[in-house]
């Protein structure tokens, strides 16, 4: 047999413990999807030193590599970012189960009861670039759902994700929950990456979180069905009547307090009504932040250290202390450039108009729209929904942040007294 081949009976034994897990976790109640959850939350902790250890090696091969900073951040694991991770854990069994809840019901004129309820997906395969809170998160939000995680991260963490698994299935020996109701995709080739994509019939969904091209990727190239994650290429739009000073922090907020994150700003539009005032304001405040900023003519004119933009930079996910700019001369231009260049994530615009912000929430066709708050916001912890599964900009099934409802299907249920159909 060959290595290839290996590797694939590999995958599909695996595959197929998960299929099982996930017919043994589906009926489980409440109670028992909970004290798993917090069993994992401990289990954690305790094992903090072990997971640093493991991602140190990831971080030191990530930095010979010559991987960026603000990837090796998001790659980075430390004792309280595991301790972070555990909270988010015991937040999502604070969160009300979605399994179970009825979603419709009615009684029919013949006398039927109908009732559409939520049930599990099944197995939820997520692939992910170098995150390993991606694995506890995702974990986490299955489990809670009824679902088993099928993970697949990058290669770059695969030693942290692969302590961090082992440690969650330990403390799930201890549970209701079958250790295998959380199962990491054996081997790190793209291979590995292929079979997930293919395994039809053992695997239910797929959710890739990443970057445009594996998104594309897997898009294209599953035959599993796919919940598409979108890049974060998002757009704070500073109307004509916007507040400045408000204008500037929620600016600055959206595009520096983590550059290297899906909702991040990564282009800012200013109406040519207020540029004078703004535009000079705003250079300054993202200069002192360390942010090139990449701008139109009319922007270049406010600034010498402006970087001429180009087509590719108003498309562009930076994740890094780089800005597109453009002066738009109306609200329909800033809608314009959005609808053109944009990923459907998240916009924002900054107004002390209610007319303007209605019409901007009306035309805007993104999965979220923010109204004088900053892009960082489109979050399922800072929704409330716990420690998200991802960012859908798709529009079936799940749109925008994706907490424990979306990773649900439905079935109906009908209850009759001997009905029969004439």
């Amino acid at each position: 047999m060959s290595e290839q081949d290996a590797e694939r009976e590999e995958f599909l034994r695996v595959a197929r413990r998960a299929k099982e897990a996930a017919a043994q976790l589906a009926p489980l109640p409440r109670a028992a999807k909970d004290a798993a959850l917090h069993a994992i939350a401990d289990a954690l902790v305790e094992a903090a030193p072990r997971i640093v250890k493991a991602n140190e090696g990831d971080v030191e091969r990530a930095r010979e590599a010559g991987t960026s900073e603000y990837m090796i951040d998001r790659l980075s694991l430390s004792v309280a970012r595991i301790e972070a991770i555990a909270a988010a854990v015991r937040q999502v069994a604070t969160l009300p189960d979605p399994v179970g809840e009825t979603v419709r019901g009615s009684v029919l004129p013949n006398g039927l009861e109908l009732r559409q309820i939520r049930v599990p997906l099944g197995v939820v395969g997520i692939i992910y670039e170098g995150r390993p809170n991606v694995t506890v998160d995702a974990a986490a939000l299955c489990l809670k759902s009824g679902n088993v995680a099928m993970l697949r991260g990058s290669s770059s963490a695969f030693e942290s994700n692969t302590a961090l698994v082992a440690i969650m299935q330990d403390a799930l020996r201890g549970t209701a929950v079958p250790a295998e109701a959380v199962q990491l995709v054996p081997g790190t080739s793209r291979e590995s990456v292929k079979h997930l994509m293919r395994a039809r019939g053992l695997v239910d969904v797929l959710i890739p979180r990443g970057g445009a091209s594996l998104i594309n990727s897997v898009v294209q190239e599953s035959t599993v069905p796919v919940i598409e994650t979108g890049v974060g290429n998002c757009a704070v739009y500073v109307d004509a009547a916007a507040d400045l000073d408000m204008a500037v922090d929620i600016l600055v907020n959206a595009k520096t307090q983590r550059p290297s994150v899906c909702n991040a700003a990564e282009t800012v539009l200013v109406h040519a009504g207020i540029a004078d005032a703004f535009v000079p304001r705003a250079l300054e405040a993202l200069r002192a932040k360390g942010v090139t900023v990449h701008g139109d003519e009319r922007v270049r004119s406010y600034g010498d250290d402006v970087v001429p933009a180009t087509e590719d930079d108003y498309r562009a996910e930076y994740l890094s202390l780089d800005i597109a700019a453009r002066v738009v001369d109306s609200l329909e231009d800033a809608v314009a450039h959005i609808r053109a260049y944009g990923s459907g994530h998240t916009e924002a615009i900054v107004t002390t108009s209610q007319p303007a912000a209605k019409r901007f929430v009306a035309l805007v066709d993104s999965a979220a729209v923010m109204v004088n708050a900053s892009t960082r916001f489109t979050d399922g912890e800072e929704f409330g929904f716990g420690a998200e599964i991802g960012i859908s900009t798709q529009k079936l099934h799940a749109r925008g942040p994706m907490g424990l409802p979306e990773l649900t299907s439905t079935k109906y249920v009908v209850t009759g007294d001997g009905h029969t159909r004439g």
